[in-house]
């Protein structure tokens, strides 16, 4: 079982690296824009964090206030993934304000998980 949840784990490292590294080749290409690559990163991370929030038989007890803190701040990667993508279908262009928060706070996401004990 302890095999499987390191698998999972694995897979919300991917997700977090396909969401972050997407968005660093768009910001060190300038181009403020969001793409599907992002996206598909962020529901990756949902997914295999939300297998990774449930309780597999552990010898600990699981720190629920920092898996909602983690899942709060992914809801709003999120949403300005969507605000950003149906504004760059509407007009063409992101505004540069939710572009430049989708990175800082996904590294945030990952620091949390890393420092949070």
């Amino acid at each position: 079982m302890e095999i499987l949840r390191h698998v999972v784990v694995v897979i919300h490292l991917v997700g977090f690296a396909v969401l972050f590294g997407a968005w660093v080749a768009e910001a060190v290409a300038r181009r403020v824009q969001v793409t599907r690559l992002m996206s598909y990163g962020l529901l990756i991370s949902l997914v295999a964090g939300l297998a990774l929030a449930a309780p597999w038989g552990l010898e600990y007890d699981l720190n629920y206030t920092k898996l909602g803190v983690k899942l709060v701040v992914l809801i709003v990667i999120g949403a300005l993934l969507g605000i950003g993508s149906a504004r760059q279908k509407r007009t063409g262009a992101v505004p540069p304000i939710l572009f430049w928060l989708i990175g800082p706070l996904t590294l945030a996401n990952a620091a949390i998980a890393v420092i949070w004990r």
